[in-house]
């Protein structure tokens, strides 16, 4: 099996086109960052550890603190693929991720985009 480009590129490396996009729709990094600490559980000196790090995407979910048992109730279509259905779990985490950003950028409230109501 091949594994995926994005298994092994850096989490720094793709955090500022979160940012990016999150910025263009009016939120903020303050935001985004409160969602990669729901979903990941590393706070704001873990998270510019890992910034400063550099680890790539694999490294970054087997560190995380605590992943959100919560997450699971992410549903919906990221990139053309539903995102309960994604069989490789390093994947699912990521599309995770891409999906609470998505979410972010559309506008969603936090409450619902942290699944908290």
């Amino acid at each position: 099996m091949t594994r995926h480009k994005i298994f092994s590129m850096s989490f720094a490396s793709v955090y500022p086109h979160y940012v990016a996009k999150a910025e263009r729709k009016g939120r903020t990094r303050a935001e985004l960052d409160q969602i990669i600490h729901w979903l990941t559980g590393y706070d704001a000196a873990g998270l510019k550890a890992v910034l400063a790090d550099e680890r790539d995407f694999e490294t970054f979910f087997a560190r995380a603190p605590r992943m959100n048992p919560a997450r699971s109730g992410i549903t919906g279509v990221i990139c053309g693929v539903r995102v309960e259905q994604i069989e490789e779990p390093l994947m699912r985490e990521i599309r995770y991720l891409d999906k609470l950003v998505d979410e972010l950028a559309k506008g969603k409230a936090m409450e619902k985009i942290l699944r908290a109501g």
